[in-house]
């Protein structure tokens, strides 16, 4: 896990050394161990290095080839990249380390562009073809790691985070309102490829480009989930198994030591039993082996120490717990903002910002996570009306009712009133085919925020259009736009940014395409059951993770009271943010309206909580970011 940075000069202009320092050394805390440039006429390449395999001086990027043909920078890891130096030794390739780096190289030296339907990983790379004179790049299939271009006047910036853009000083900051708006009005984040900076893009999850010397650019996607149909599957249980094992054992490849972020949930907990099984602990200076280290963030008001306690007793594993108070999450919130580059979500990310320095102060480089599965595999309380709607919508009456029934036993919920609820989606989604329905309703939802007065004209027209268009409520399709838009983008996003702020390296054994490729093959009536989530991990696991947490019902996530936090310990600093000069300069507010909900004793909403999370955090984002 590493940052990299690309410069390519235009009419004329020679790739910059000074440019790309000042990039390269802006993301530093990605690679802490090593850096390199590489400069040739127009193209340059700068590196930061996070030593995870063969951490000697040959695993030095920006990486050459024998022939001096190919230079590469690479960002993540090729988990599969065993397999393939074998493959590639077999067609007479020799090898002067044992990095994934230039196993990579050599791939795309063998296959070319085709090399990416090989690779089991995480990646976003460049590689100067000078060869065939251009620049060659891709990101992994969710894109897991990022990438970001930046086309200006007279040169080409790709880099790992926005702020080597920034960095370069050939970036003038504006701010993209459209982007902005969606956020503010709608909670949207990474749903698109723009970002908060005019300008300033994403190379999107599963596309590969190449961009010519002369600034010709090409993209186009190598991989997609909608390729995938759903089919009869027998033995999914047991093939599922398997690869959940088989992700586990090819991430604990490490030079370095590795750890787990572990909750009470059903998905750290699968990863942390998988790990040990599979691992091999290097031995410690008494020669036995070191213990498995896992990291829990542990909140008051949603304790899971007692799932937590099975699952040490049944791993041997060491925990490591950390806590914090709403004073030190707001205090951390400008820092967690500097790294993120852009705004988030909520305050779960900062609990997730302090866990990933834990696991680093304990020195550990390398932990996995359980980010991806709630998406692929149903996991959110969300999907429940989903799966009603799909089996309503495939004429499974009968079943829908009964499991509503299941559901609302255990949740201590209406049948009918569920029931009744389910059907009137099912008519309100068929009258969404309908253009003017979705015009109709719309506007319903435009006049919403002009009536609620919490933001200018300036801002609501710069808002999306209020018919954006029908979108399928069948099961699958939700969990697709789940991976593709909402929310797995934004988390793997914070994942990232997350760790490599503490020079860590997160790893994420859901997102193996093979896992998610076989779970979009299973129909949608086969991943929820009654009251029951995530039913094909349930199944998978049984006898390989405690009973106690396989059959939970409940579903905490990673969650912070931040809703109370806005009217008791943090009422106040959110005032101060929202009262500012510049929020009232902003001219995209109505503070007095905000305000007015922050009164001493005034119950607040959680949506309505968070919206005000967002304004302040947004006004904190302007301030550290701009120009």
């Amino acid at each position: 896990m590493c940052g990299l940075v690309v410069m390519l000069g235009l009419g004329g202009r020679p790739a910059d050394a000074a440019v790309l320092t000042r990039m390269a050394q802006s993301i530093a805390h990605r690679g802490p161990d090593d850096s390199g440039l590489y400069l040739d006429h127009h193209v340059g390449f700068g590196f930061r290095r996070l030593s995870i395999l063969d951490l000697s001086p040959a695993g030095h990027q920006p990486m050459c080839s024998e022939d001096g043909q190919l230079v590469i920078v690479f960002n993540g890891e090729i988990y599969n990249y065993i397999e393939l130096r074998d493959e590639l030794q077999a067609a007479g390739y020799h090898f002067r380390s044992t990095s994934d780096t230039e196993v990579l190289l050599a791939a795309y030296r063998q296959w070319g562009p085709n090399c990416l339907a090989k690779l089991n990983g995480m990646w976003a790379f460049v590689i100067h073809d000078r060869r065939r004179g251009v620049l060659f790049g891709a990101r992994d299939r969710f894109g897991v790691k990022p990438l970001f271009v930046h086309r200006g006047k007279d040169c080409w910036l790709l880099a790992s985070e926005v702020k080597a853009i920034l960095a370069s000083g050939l970036y003038v900051r504006e701010t993209n309102w459209q982007v902005s708006a969606d956020f503010l009005l709608d909670g949207k984040l990474d749903e698109t490829a723009a970002t908060f900076y005019a300008g300033i893009d994403q190379i999107p999850p599963a596309c590969a480009f190449e961009l010519r010397l002369d600034g010709r650019w090409r993209q186009w996607a190598y991989w997609s989930l909608s390729a995938i149909e759903p089919e009869p599957t027998s033995g999914v249980e047991d093939a599922f198994a398997e690869l959940l094992e088989d992700a586990v054992r090819i991430r604990l490849r490490s030079d370095v030591p590795v750890g787990v972020c572990l909750s009470g949930g059903l998905d750290s907990t699968a990863i942390i039993c998988a790990m040990a099984r599979n691992r091999q602990g290097g031995p410690t200076a008494a020669g036995q082996a070191a213990p498995l280290l896992a990291f829990c963030y542990h909140e008051s008001a949603f304790d899971e120490r007692a799932f937590i306690a099975d699952t040490l007793a049944q791993t041997g594993a060491l925990l490591r717990r950390i806590s914090l108070t709403p004073e030190a999450m707001w205090e951390s919130l400008t820092e967690v903002l500097r790294f993120q580059d852009e705004p988030i979500i909520s305050g779960a990310p900062i609990a997730g910002f302090h866990l990933m320095k834990l696991a680093a102060s304990n020195g550990v480089k390398v932990v996995l996570n359980g980010q991806g599965s709630d998406e692929i595999l149903a996991g959110y309380p969300s999907y429940f009306p989903d799966h009603w709607y799909t089996l309503l919508r495939t004429a499974q009456v009968t079943r829908a009712w009964h499991e509503i029934q299941e559901y609302a036993a255990w949740h201590g919920a209406s049948t009918g009133q569920l029931f009744l609820r389910s059907l009137g989606r099912l008519f309100h989604q068929e009258l969404r085919r309908l253009p003017p329905y979705r015009r109709l309703a719309g506007g319903r939802r435009w006049r919403r925020f002009k009536h609620k007065g919490w933001f200018a004209p300036y801002l609501l027209e710069r808002h999306a259009a209020p018919d954006e268009g029908y979108q399928d409520s069948h099961l699958n399709a939700v969990l697709r736009r789940s991976v593709e838009q909402a929310r797995l983008p934004h988390y793997l996003r914070l994942e990232d940014r997350n760790s490599m702020a503490h020079g860590l390296e997160a790893r994420l054994p859901f997102m193996d395409y093979r896992l998610v490729s076989l779970a979009f093959r299973v129909p949608a009536d086969q991943k929820m059951q009654g009251a029951w989530n995530k039913v094909l991990l349930r199944r998978s696991v049984r006898g390989r993770v405690p009973d106690s947490v396989r059959n939970r019902v409940e579903k905490m996530g990673f969650p912070t009271s931040l809703h109370l936090w806005m009217t008791g310990a943090l009422a106040e600093p959110l005032r101060d943010i929202l009262a500012s000069r510049a929020a009232r300069e902003r001219g995209i507010y109505n503070v007095e309206a905000m305000l007015s909900v922050l009164q001493n004793d005034h119950r607040i909403e959680p949506e309505a909580a968070l919206k005000l999370f967002h304004v302040a955090e947004f006004e904190l984002w302007h301030e550290i970011h701009r120009s």
